[in-house]
């Protein structure tokens, strides 16, 4: 006689009570899908399609779903939306919110995935996925999720000018190989493509044979002194406005505090301001979190050990820190920071120097903003005179 195993069946709705519609969208270059859950409606969760960056249409789609609401309870429910942090940046969050709906962006990094060596993937279960930590988050589970706090138009264009001053300065690296390793092939060393002689300089230059340098050759790189040239004036320029930024800021504000710190000069003090510093955190903690800087324990049953920094932060601020970091050993030799750092090297026999100089760049992120916000001067750091 054949038995039939008795076997639990899988729920196919939510179970919960809905006070509002809550949305997800999913966004890609060519479609965005939309899933939503409203009260009332089966409790399952509907998708819909619409192409990518028509906002009327997704807006016209949630008064629909409001509508629809209505018409199965009677009573009127708001809008909760949510997406992930990516390239479309935070100009649909700035829509939503003016069309007064609750708007959410969520660091997608900090959603539970499974585990599994081949886990399904698609945009429907992506959809699904953002919608049931949006439920979660609005219940108050804690550490559901990590939500990104939007920046204003304001601040988020006050930082291209540090970003775009990075990708001038990498491009003219790449144009200044580029020559050097011209001439290189012909003999040529010691050519300095940035001094202000260049031109007469190539003139001049011989080839390691003696002659002449080839006509096509000179020509190319005739050319690419021309886009050197450009940049050199796009960098000043980009420059210039940094330092009418700066000029126009309120004089005991943060960027004109960072100046007067003896290591810390326009270009690093731009950068600590417009990528970290402008932001409100509660704690050091959050400051350190913010900028990746944070430690990441591995932690299970007898096994207790650090895996080092998150990295799950800022890039652009941690790596200017890092930098910050190794020189204020060098212009500020005799602060607690720096003595600290010499201790800590010594005490390991002169090793571990490039973990350690990460730890001091921890502390002198959270030390910088203390400084800002409270104007607590930084121990034993020698101030630019005035």
């Amino acid at each position: 006689m054949q038995t039939v195993a008795y076997r639990h069946e899988a729920p196919n709705a939510i179970r919960n009570d809905l006070g509002a519609i809550f949305v997800s969208l999913e966004l890609s270059r060519s479609t965005w899908l939309i899933t939503s859950l409203s009260p009332d409606g089966g409790e399952k969760m509907s998708k819909h399609s619409l192409p990518a960056g028509d906002i009327y249409a997704l807006l016209a789609r949630f008064s629909e779903f409001k509508q629809k609401a209505f018409a199965r309870t009677g009573k009127s429910f708001p809008i909760i939306v949510i997406q992930e942090a990516g390239l479309d940046g935070f100009w649909i969050h700035r829509v939503l919110q003016n069309e007064g709906i609750e708007s959410h962006v969520v660091d997608p990094a900090s959603i539970a995935t499974s585990r599994r060596r081949r886990r399904a993937k698609t945009d429907r279960i992506d959809g699904e996925a953002l919608l049931r930590t949006l439920l979660a988050y609005k219940r108050g589970e804690p550490r559901v999720c990590a939500m990104v706090k939007a920046p204003t138009p304001e601040e988020e264009d006050r930082r291209r000018l540090c970003r775009e001053r990075k990708i001038l300065i990498a491009e003219r690296i790449k144009h200044v190989n580029r020559i050097k390793g011209l001439l290189f092939c012909q003999g040529v060393s010691g050519y300095k493509p940035l001094g202000r002689d260049r031109r007469q300089r190539l003139d001049e230059l011989r080839t390691g044979d003696g002659g002449l340098l080839p006509k096509h050759l000179k020509a190319q790189i005739g050319r690419e002194l021309a886009r050197l040239e450009q940049l050199l004036e796009q960098i000043m320029a980009v420059e210039a406005e940094r330092d009418a930024l700066f000029a126009a800021a309120p004089a005991p504000g943060p960027p004109a505090m960072l100046l007067n710190i003896k290591g810390i000069g326009p270009e690093f003090a731009a950068i600590l301001w417009s990528e970290g510093l402008f932001r409100h955190f509660d704690n050091r903690r959050q400051v350190a979190s913010y900028a990746g800087l944070a430690p990441t324990p591995w932690q299970s049953g007898s096994v207790d050990r650090e895996q080092g920094v998150s990295k799950a932060g800022n890039p652009r601020l941690r790596t200017t820190l890092i930098q910050l970091a190794w020189l204020w050993l060098r212009n500020q030799p005799q602060s607690a920071l720096a003595l600290w750092f010499k201790d800590r090297v010594s005490r390991n026999g002169g090793r571990l120097k490039k973990t350690t100089i990460v730890a001091l760049a921890r502390k002198l992120l959270v030390a910088l903003w203390r400084y800002v916000t409270a104007g607590v001067i930084i121990e034993g750091a020698t101030m630019v005179s005035a």
